[in-house]
């Protein structure tokens, strides 16, 4: 039988997704202070929990913390984010050329899949969901590639990526256009590597014109009015002095 979670770890997990929600939806801002006792009020739990959750988030490269100030929201550069994409304009159109060598029909029909969810994630204004499903896509299209230290420098690109583009895309613009990456199937389906590599090249391209890295942001945010949804625990609970 599947193993559930813990309560205690649902519960975790639903304050460190709330978390990455509110950064990719651009409520909170690259740089933003997560202070603890904030928190705590905000979720209705203690300072422990509130600790390991901005430690999943740390690891999630989306939390920056730094020792005796606290956790901050991460601020990647300008030049962190070029290199990012610099490197999977590097990579992926080459994955394109070879998956279009080596895809199945069973691999079409998983692409194909995701498309779908994520055509219905644009329709339905989900901007996380939709940057999610189309990270997804790129790290599916690298698995019918077959090459395993290809992939995971793909995965790796596609988690730094997308939070980028959360922080410093277009509010309205969710990472990926599903219709580019219709084509993109397309091209695979009819084993065209070289329309393959040009389309995701393109493609990744696109993107990358659809980021603003040089916007200020609004670093505050009030988090007990931004994740409020519980009564205060008591200042013992939150670990705070008496």
């Amino acid at each position: 039988m599947p193993h559930s979670l813990s309560p205690e770890d649902a519960q975790e997990a639903r304050i460190v997704e709330r978390i990455y929600e509110a950064v990719i939806d651009q409520r909170l801002a690259p740089g933003a202070k997560l202070s603890e006792a904030s928190l705590c009020t905000a979720f209705g739990v203690g300072r422990m929990r509130i600790r390991r959750c901005l430690l999943l988030l740390a690891s999630r490269e989306v939390v920056d913390l730094q020792p005796n100030r606290g956790a901050y929201v991460a601020q990647p550069s300008a030049q962190q984010a070029r290199e990012i994409f610099e490197a999977r304009l590097a990579i992926e159109p080459s994955l394109a050329r070879l998956a279009a060598e080596r895809v199945k029909r069973a691999d079409v029909k998983i692409l194909q899949a995701l498309l779908r969810n994520e055509t219905q994630a644009h329709k339905a204004g989900n901007r996380r969901e939709a940057i999610r499903l189309s990270g997804q896509f790129h790290v599916a299209l690298a698995q019918v590639a077959d090459n395993s230290v290809m992939l995971r420098i793909v995965k790796d690109l596609v988690t730094r990526s997308s939070l980028i583009i959360g922080m410093y895309g277009d509010p309205g613009f969710t990472n990926c256009r599903d219709d580019d990456h219709m084509s993109i199937v397309d091209a695979l389906s009819a084993k065209d590597g070289s329309q393959a590599k040009q389309l995701m090249k393109a493609h990744l391209s696109h993107i990358t014109e659809h980021l603003d890295l040089e916007r200020q942001l609004v670093a505050q945010a009030d988090l007990v009015l931004l994740f409020g949804e519980a009564a205060p625990p008591s200042r013992a609970q939150a670990g705070l002095a008496p």
